[in-house]
């Protein structure tokens, strides 16, 4: 066995870069991504489609003047056209009685992913849902 040497670094790994900072956005642009994704929350009032119609509106009304908003809007059309598409195989489901539990899932993970997702709009920051169908591009 050789001995170590002292001018050795006892950690050659290279150091952690830090995360990228946010762009340079300004706070309008950040509240309306931000609105973008928590629009979709609008399912409470509209059960069938306003988790798609919320994030809808905002692209509508801000895709010519915000790029960041425009493409947080997109995301979370995307998203919630995945979710949507996940209850009815829920619903379908259901009839075996699997589908509840799948639908119970699928309700906290949707509502835990587009707060999480608003609150990454807030900060300036381009949030990807992993289990997304990119209907919008």
């Amino acid at each position: 066995m050789q001995p170590r040497r002292h001018d050795a670094p006892v950690n050659s790994s290279p150091p952690a870069t830090p995360p990228a900072a946010p762009e340079n956005l300004s706070e309008d642009e950040r509240t309306w991504g931000m609105i973008a994704h928590f629009s979709a929350l609008a399912f409470f009032v509209l059960p069938a489609v306003g988790s798609v119609v919320g994030p809808l509106v905002v692209w509508a009304i801000k895709k010519d003047q915000y790029p960041f908003a425009t493409e947080a809007a997109k995301e979370a059309i995307n998203f919630n056209i995945t979710v949507l598409i996940g209850y009815i195989v829920c619903a379908v489901l259901a009839f075996a009685f699997v589908g509840l539990v799948l639908g119970s899932a699928l309700f906290i993970y949707w509502l835990v992913m587009t707060i999480v997702a608003g609150v990454k709009a807030s900060e300036g920051i381009h949030y990807r849902h992993r289990f997304a169908l990119r209907v919008l591009r």
